[in-house]
């Protein structure tokens, strides 16, 4: 699978967040963050600054799903990433 022009292919990283007391919040509990984690798959040849397993940040509601042989994955553009670690 190769992503085209400026578009990103991504998984997205689930992160388990803890509270000060040491209690698991669940992702319902998180919608004011309003970004998430990903790690790169594939880049288009339009895009910039970002690379194949790059962890990166983006909007939380960019892009859309996308199931390819059997895996879920996320495509986003490339304005959608705030943050390449």
């Amino acid at each position: 699978m190769k992503a085209i022009n400026s578009y990103i292919v991504i998984t997205e990283i689930k992160e388990e967040q803890k509270s000060e007391s040491g209690l698991l919040i669940m992702d319902q509990h998180t919608s004011d963050i309003r970004y998430l984690k990903g790690k790169v798959v594939s880049v288009g040849e339009n895009t910039l600054g970002v690379s194949e397993n790059d962890i990166i940040y983006y909007d939380r509601h960019a892009g859309h799903g996308i199931e390819y042989k059997g895996s879920l994955y996320k495509v986003i553009r490339q304005p959608d990433v705030v943050i390449v670690e």
